[in-house]
Formats: structure tokens, sequence, C-alpha cells
């Protein structure tokens, strides 16, 4: 039998290291980007072209390099920062394995222009698919340029998978986005189709963020610090109030490298539990310094994946200092020990005699005597009697546990209908054929709301209503690209935005029926929603916008509703395709046979 076993072509070994560290355009502006930190550069321009697919270049004023290190930069495993294995617990620095050029020029054509500031001429290489073509003296500025052209040219399997150009750009503007919020005093320039995205100046770390975030975080961020022998932290979080509903804008820093670690995230979102709903995260951005010889950042070809010797021990220092944080600004509950608790009482002005206090009661108030006129028209459908039909003979079981919430009546007995009551926390209770029925009137109305919306969608597009005033609403980088994706069908569903500068834009109009709704607040859910879920199909487009236009503007749990709007919200209900599910997934309404309501007793 022969031999089987045999070395990898070194064009093979190349692309499949590629295939780990650049994964697409973004990956490869990363390790670009950090190169230029790593040689010292102070002044660092990106030009992407159709979102890094054509074109990737990053200018520097760094230390450049001489011919021969030129040359040696794209071998693999060549680098400056290790001469032996103990050398890898002393990492200060980015880019040390010695892969990225190598992985890079595997899979494009790339051109790299360099000079040493002590050097009168430069170096110029050009490398095709890790086939080297040609090296020669040039004259170039002090610094290091590269050009990436068509990445993944060899490997169409590869380029094929590429999301569209406005996803690719989003993960380009994340990668820029974490490379300049570590180095702000390094100025940053960031141009895609020859139109700057982003151009910064050196600045303190609160001004970073805002050039990078948006304007809107002014006002949003609280400030983190905290020295012990072990570690330091510093940094901002946002206040709890503007949390999000979606993971993307938590950032945490070890030594000036981005990293993900779900057991640090875990960290700081026990900090602010209680203080933001469930299921939202908080925004944070925290730079913590420890020991090199204290972590190990060679565990991932991408460096993002890192372990710590005593993660206990930074998990807890983390969690105090998030809520020493949130505490220094009164927004957490704290006992102050040192602080007389008892009744400060305002001294009595010259000739003034205390007065015991009084209560007053009027006599004539009744609590029943007069309901409540329900809000703005929130149901527009007519009481369906074929609807109560199907509704008292609904005997399909959904076996769920009864809620906690005790059965409260909002109104006189008399007032209300035999078959429906109100209880507690935002539910209605109806007696049907199979027994009790209890519906979430959130839930169900966002169903009722979702299946209206994708109704009058289909016939033809919404209805705007132009606004008195036009809003101003601005945006990160990243999401005034999803606005601009999306603004067609924005349009569709009654928006009327124009864009105002890079990433400002005004509405002048908002769809009918929703003119009262913040345009911010709705946009930003429109937004964050999209970034979670990424719906690529235009179908999948227009149900996320749907059903966040839904969720805000469903009847809020902790309404009281009147017995004719539980009555409508039942047969609207019931005329929807899916009754029994919202258009997140989450159930209605739950039936309990009269058995299941004794066992729970």
């Amino acid at each position: 039998m022969p031999d089987i076993i045999r070395l990898l072509p070194e064009s093979v070994a190349n692309q499949i290291a590629a295939g780990e560290v650049i994964q697409r355009p973004a990956s490869a502006v990363k390790e670009l980007l950090e190169n230029s930190i790593d040689a010292g550069a102070t002044e660092i321009k990106l030009i992407i072209k159709d979102s890094g697919r054509n074109l990737i270049q990053v200018i520097d004023n760094g230390c450049g390099m001489s011919a021969t290190d030129a040359r040696m930069s794209f071998e693999r495993h060549a680098t400056s920062k290790i001469k032996e294995a103990n050398d890898l617990f002393a990492i200060r620095t980015f880019g040390f394995r010695g892969e990225a050029l190598a992985s890079i020029a595997a899979i494009a054509k790339v051109s790299m222009k360099t000079r040493r500031h002590e050097d009168e001429l430069g170096t110029i290489i050009e490398i095709e698919g890790a086939h080297f073509i040609s090296q020669s003296p040039c004259s170039s500025p002090a610094g290091t340029s590269i050009a990436i052209k068509n990445l993944f040219y060899n490997v169409p399997a590869r380029r094929n998978f590429l999301k569209s150009n406005q996803a690719e750009l989003r993960h380009v503007i994340e990668e820029f986005q974490r490379v300049a919020l570590v180095h702000h005093n390094i100025s940053f320039s960031f141009y895609h189709q020859e139109k700057p995205v982003f151009v910064l100046q050196p600045s303190g770390l609160k001004q970073r963020i805002i050039a990078l975030m948006g304007n809107h975080f002014n006002n949003r961020l609280l400030t983190v610090e905290q020295d012990t022998p072990e570690l330091n932290i510093n940094g901002y979080i946002g206040k709890p109030e503007f949390a999000r509903r979606a993971r993307g804008e938590q950032f945490f820093f070890v030594n000036g490298r981005f990293i993900r670690n779900p057991y640090l995230n875990h960290a700081v979102e026990t900090a602010f539990m209680e203080l933001i709903p469930e299921g939202a995260y908080p925004v944070y951005f925290l730079y913590l310094k420890v020991d090199p010889a204290a972590i190990d950042v060679n565990i991932h070809p991408t460096k993002t994946e890192i372990n710590f010797q005593h993660s206990q021990l930074i998990y807890a220092t983390i969690k105090a200092s998030v809520r020493q944080a949130l505490g220094r600004f009164s927004l957490s509950p704290q006992i102050d020990f040192e602080t007389e608790n008892s009744f400060n009482v305002p001294p009595l002005l010259a000739g003034q005699l205390p007065q015991a206090p009084t209560i007053t009661i009027n006599p004539r108030y009744n609590p029943f005597g007069e309901v409540a006129k329900p809000g703005p028209e929130i149901w527009h459908g007519k009481t369906d009697k074929a609807s109560w039909k199907t509704l008292l003979d609904f005997d399909r079981p959904f076996g769920s546990t009864l809620s906690e919430s005790q059965v409260t009546n909002d109104s006189s007995a008399d007032e209300l209908p035999s078959h429906i009551m109100h209880l507690a926390g935002g539910y209605i209770l109806a007696k049907v054929k199979s027994g009790l029925m209890i519906i979430d009137q959130y839930a169900a109305h966002q169903r009722i709301l979702f299946d209206q919306l994708m109704q009058r969608f289909e016939g033809e597009n919404l209805s705007s209503q132009q606004s008195l005033f036009p809003h101003q609403v601005s945006f990160s980088p990243g999401d005034a690209e999803i606005i601009r994706e999306i603004e067609p069908l924005l349009k569709e569903f009654g928006f009327v935005i124009e864009p105002m500068g890079l990433n400002t834009f005004v509405v002048n109009g908002m769809p009918s029926g929703f003119a009262d709704e913040d345009p911010a607040g709705l946009l930003e859910s429109i937004v964050e929603n999209y970034r979670n879920d990424e719906p690529d199909l235009y179908f999948g487009l227009k149900n996320s916008v749907a059903s966040v236009i839904a969720r805000r503007m469903a009847v809020k749990p902790d309404k009281i509703l009147q017995p004719e709007e539980m009555t409508n919200l039942i047969n609207e209900l019931f005329s929807c395709q899916a009754p029994e599910i919202a258009p997140d997934g989450s159930a209605t309404l739950r039936i309990f046979s009269p058995g299941e309501l004794f066992n729970r007793s």
C-alpha cells in the first residue's frame, strides 16, 4: 500500500490559514489597521470600495519597513514580536502571529509601498494569490500603504457567501469603531466610495465615543473607574433607560484589544439587574488593564477570545465597579450609613405656631360613579358575532400555567359582561366552552396591529401624515447605513425621511395613525430589530418593520381596558389568521380546563 500522508502545498496551506483569519472584508481591515498601530502611526487612513470587495487600502505614517522586512512580512509566521514561547505571555501589541499579510496575499491581489523615515527610497511589492510578482525601489512617503484588490478572487465559493454590500459595510464600520475606540489619541479617517464616513481627530475617550457612535451618546454615559493591584478598569456605561433590546453597543477591551467574553458580559448585566427590563442589554465601553502574564490571547486566530488566570476576581471587580458607578449617580438603591436619616423638620418662622395635620374628605366621591372614557381609538373593527361564537366554542387547550396575578374587578360587577373580567397585570379573563381563557392584552394587540399593517400594506403603500415640525434624528454610521438600506421600505410604510449630512436624517412624515409616536425612538427600534435579525429577504424586512411598529404601538400591560375595549380586542384577535401567537412567537392566550384550575388550587 503506497504512502498516503503528504505535506500540503504552500498555496493551499495559506488559503486554509486565510479561512481562519480573513473571513470577510472587515477581517482584512482589522488586521491592516492593527499593523499600522503597531508601526507607531499617528495618522491612519482607510479607503474601501464596494464594501471592501474590490478595494481595501490603509495608508499610515508609521515607521515603515526596509526592503528585506517588506518581503519577509508576507511569509507565514514571520513576526517581529515573538522570539521564544515565553514571549507569548508578555504580548502588548496586536499582530504577533505573523499570519495576517500571508493570509491576505493568498486570497487577493496585494500591492504594498513602504519607506522608513531614515531612507530616501521606499519599496513596492506586488503579490497575487500568494504568488510573488515583483519587488522594486520606488518613491514613497514615509510609512506604509497597502492596497488589497479583488478579495477572494481565487476563492469564488468564499466570495459568493459574502452578504450584501450594506451588510459587509456595517461589519467594516464595526471593526473600524473597535480600533478607533481604543486609540483615541490617533487621527483616523475612513472613506467609502470616495465619501467620508469618519474623520476623527485625536481627542479624549468620551469625545471619541460620541464621534463614533453619535451625538445622542453625549448625555447617556456614566463614568466607571476602579484601580486594584490586579486590575485597572475605566470607561463608560450607558444609563439604564437607554438599554437596548439587542446586543451591539457592548465593548470590552483588555490591554487595548477588543475581546468577546460572555462571562464578563454577564458581570455587567448582573450589575444592571432590576434597573433594566428583562431581555434588554446595557450599553458599555469598558477598558481593562491586566498583567499580560495573567492572560492568554493565543487561543483564537482572530485574538478576540482570551483566557484569564483570575477570572472570578475580574468578574467580581467589574460587577462592583459598575454598581458603584450606578450608585454614584443615584440610579441604584443604596444605603448610606453615614447619613442622618431622622426627620428633617424645617424651623418655624418668627411668630408662627405649629399646626396639627389635617385631611380633607369629599363625601360625594364615588369611585364607581364615573367610568373613564377610552383613550384614542385603538381598535377599528366592529363587533363580529361570528367571532364571539368562535371564541365561545374555542376548544383547543394550550396547556400552560396560570399567572400568579390576582383577579381584580376595575369596574362594578354589574357593568362587566358576565363572561369577561380584567386581571391585574394586563390580562383579560373570559369564560369559554373548554374552561377559562386568559388573554395577554399586550401580545394580543401586537397580533392585531401587525395583521392590520400587513393587510394595508398588501393593498397599497400606507398613507403618511406630515409632521407640523420636522424631527432631526442622528444615528451612528452603522445605523445610518441601515436607514439608507431600508429607506425605500420605510417610505412604503409611510415614513418621509430625507438625509441631512452624513449620519443625520430629517423625518417630515410618519405612518398615518402613528404621528404622535417619537420618530427617533421608533426608528431606533426598527434599526435595532434589523441589526438583531438581519432579514435578507424583502418579505422578512417588511415583517420586521411591521412587528416593531406593532410592538411600540400596542396597548401596554398597565393600561386598564374598559368593557367595550376588551370586547373589541377579543373580536379582532379572533379575526386574525393566527390569534394564539404574537408576531414575536409568544403566546397571546392560554386556556385552562376546570381540572387544571382545580389542580392549581
